[in-house]
C-alpha cells in the first residue's frame, strides 16, 4: 500500500530517522549520501522506514 503522509508527518518521520542515523543506527539502503537528513530522506522515498503513523482516536 502506498504511503500517504502530510508534510508535517513526513518532516517528523524524516527528522526522527535522521536522529537515529546520526546516533549510529544502521542505514537501510545503499546510498552515496553522508548527511543523516539526506540518508533519511532517501530511505523515506524508497519506503523502507519502519514507522507507523497513527491517526484519529486509537485506544
Amino acid at each position: 500500500m502506498a504511503r500517504i503522509d502530510n508534510r508535517y508527518e513526513k518532516a517528523r518521520i524524516i527528522g526522527a530517522r535522521a536522529l537515529q542515523v546520526a546516533y549510529g543506527a544502521p542505514v537501510l539502503i545503499d546510498t552515496e549520501q553522508t548527511e543523516p537528513i539526506l540518508i533519511a530522506a532517501e530511505e523515506y522515498d524508497e519506503n523502507v522506514l519502519p514507522f507507523t503513523v497513527r491517526r484519529g482516536d486509537h485506544q
